[in-house]
């Protein structure tokens, strides 16, 4: 040590002498207040670290209250988001909420929630079983179907009543209508599917169909979104067909030519958790999501279609949610939950047609999802209890509409006062949820009032 660190002090010696032969003068060096600790946490990294920070820890905090209240984490996690936004700590202390959340630094935010969101929707198509719907094709397509059509024809025939109120100016009123017919018929598969397993419903009958009905919603309601998209993103009725038709070729090429591919190269090697089987994997979703936004429509569309095209293998399934859900769940969905925050004010519901508009918004929502998808389940055979259970937990709407209303607001299609509505109806009908199912349980195990026994068709025992 003594040895070397006497030659490294000679050759500085040496190194100084050389400035005499070039003839250089070292050059005068500007006084330069020092940094502060206020100055090093403002640079980017800092930031971003530090909302990282503030983020996972609120988003784990509210996600636990919400589970001891019987609710799914999820709406706990968006409503840390909301309370980290202008609606409470913009509120209450505005300097910290600009701090904390900077306009420079919502662009890095945004791209790291985007990721998140991309590899949920790749996990969200993985888990998505195709055989199982084939099975349950007949009554799954009838509710699904229903709960789609009744909420998209009562949310476009509102906005016949609320483009002129809270459309933003210059958006066409054919994909503002479209778009919230699409945001009234979505449900969120993933937050069904958790609360199904939580209540206990998983090997069910009742709990099979409401996994089949939803994960066909769910196919529908984002075939349908991408097509609202390449409408509003295409230049002119051209346009939008030569993207919708490229959507349709490149669905049909992922479901017949690459699935079994993939099948082919993981029945080769069952460990999918080798190194370049991961990178592999990853890359294959990203992939898929960057030709879908190259063509016109949202890369989440090609993640999820991505996530369908993997092989239906019990240790696929096991490696996307070991290695990718964990990190997706616990920091990069919070960041979406949280940019999603701080897009919602609900400071702008500031009178009372503001509040019955919004109160209007999250009936229709209920009626149109509700109503369809209990209606539709007891005309095949169900009785009203189990019925009206599938219409409360088809009616959750959770982090997937949520991820559709980011898209429209990124699009123009919704303003700031109706995103604001929008978000807390998906709030509210995934809050109600649990408190309905268990209401429909202590029913089930009363005597029933007349007209909540068994269908016809039970009562004769076909």
């Amino acid at each position: 040590m003594l040895l070397f660190g006497a030659g490294i002090i000679g050759i500085l010696r040496l190194g100084f002498s050389l400035h005499g032969t070039d003839g250089l003068a070292p050059r005068p060096v500007e006084s330069s207040p020092p940094t502060t600790l206020v100055e090093n946490l403002n640079h980017p990294l800092g930031i971003l670290l530090l909302q990282l920070i503030v983020i996972i820890l609120a988003a784990r905090g509210m996600g636990r209250l919400f589970r001891r209240l019987g609710q799914p984490s999820v709406i706990g996690e968006v409503v840390a988001g909301i309370l980290l936004g202008p609606s409470l700590l913009g509120w209450l202390s505005p300097h910290a909420q600009a701090f904390l959340f900077p306009a420079s630094s919502l662009g890095a935010l945004r791209l790291l929630s985007q990721i998140g969101v991309i590899l949920f929707m790749f996990t969200v198509g993985v888990e998505l079983d195709l055989g199982y719907l084939k099975k349950k094709a007949d009554a799954a397509i009838l509710v699904s179907h229903a709960s789609i059509l009744l909420p998209f024809f009562l949310g476009t025939t509102l906005s016949l009543y609320i483009f002129p109120i809270l459309a933003p100016a210059g958006v066409p009123f054919t994909p503002f209508a479209l778009f919230m017919g699409v945001a009234m018929s979505i449900t969120a598969f993933p937050v069904l599917a958790r609360i199904v397993a939580e209540r206990g419903l998983s090997n069910t009958p009742i709990g099979n169909m409401v996994i089949a009905c939803a994960a066909v919603d769910d196919v529908s309601a984002w075939c349908l979104l991408a097509v609202v998209v390449a409408l509003i993103n295409a230049t002119g009725l051209s346009g939008a067909v030569a993207t919708i038709a490229l959507t349709l070729a490149f669905i049909a090429v992922m479901l017949i030519l690459v699935r079994p591919q993939t099948a082919r190269v993981f029945a080769g090697s069952p460990d999918p958790q080798r190194v370049g089987r991961v990178s592999g994997i990853l890359a294959f979703a990203f992939a898929s999501a960057l030709f879908t936004e190259i063509i016109g429509i949202h890369a989440l569309f090609g993640a999820f279609l991505a996530g369908v095209a993997m092989p239906p293998q019990d240790s696929v399934k096991k490696f996307v949610r070991s290695r990718l859900e964990t990190v997706t769940s616990v920091m990069l969905l919070p960041l979406f939950f949280a940019f999603t925050g701080l897009r919602t004010q609900i400071g702008l519901l500031n009178d009372w047609q503001s509040l019955l508009l919004c109160a209007g918004i999250v009936g229709v929502a209920i009626v149109g999802k509700f109503g369809g998808s209990a209606v539709a389940a007891r005309w095949t055979g169900m009785s009203w209890v189990d019925a009206l259970s599938i219409g409360a937990l088809m009616n959750t709407r959770g982090l997937v509409e949520l991820i559709a209303l980011n898209i429209g607001y990124d699009l123009g299609i919704l303003s700031p006062r109706i995103f604001t509505m929008m978000v807390l109806m998906a709030l509210i009908t995934t809050f109600m949820a649990g408190p309905v199912l268990t209401l429909l349980t202590r029913l089930a195990h009363r005597p029933l009032a007349p007209g909540l026994g068994p269908a016809p068709s039970e009562a004769r025992g076909t």
